[in-house]
């Protein structure tokens, strides 16, 4: 997590950009949410518990599948696809 002082020069730099250093930028965010997300997947194994902040808030549940991208998430009363870049091991 960043600190306060590092999100607010961050937020300095982007009001400060042109349209392609924001293109450049969102590919770069786009390729460490990838990275995140892959790291979860090979942390998470069948039957850990995990837990997502979705449309209804905060979720947990346990892992039933792990597929390239995603990860089905049991809670009990419904099965969720979630981005592995969104859980978080419980």
């Amino acid at each position: 997590m960043l600190k306060s002082n590092e999100m607010d020069t961050i937020n300095a730099l982007v009001s400060k950009m042109s349209l392609e250093d924001v293109k450049m930028v969102s590919e770069r965010m786009n390729m460490q949410r990838t990275f995140l997300g892959k790291q979860t997947i090979r942390s998470l194994m069948k039957g850990d518990r995990v837990s997502f902040n979705g449309r209804r808030g905060l979720t947990e549940g346990t892992v039933l599948k792990i597929n390239i991208k995603n990860v089905v998430v049991d809670t009990g009363s419904t099965r969720w696809n979630v981005p592995a870049s969104m859980l978080t091991k419980v």
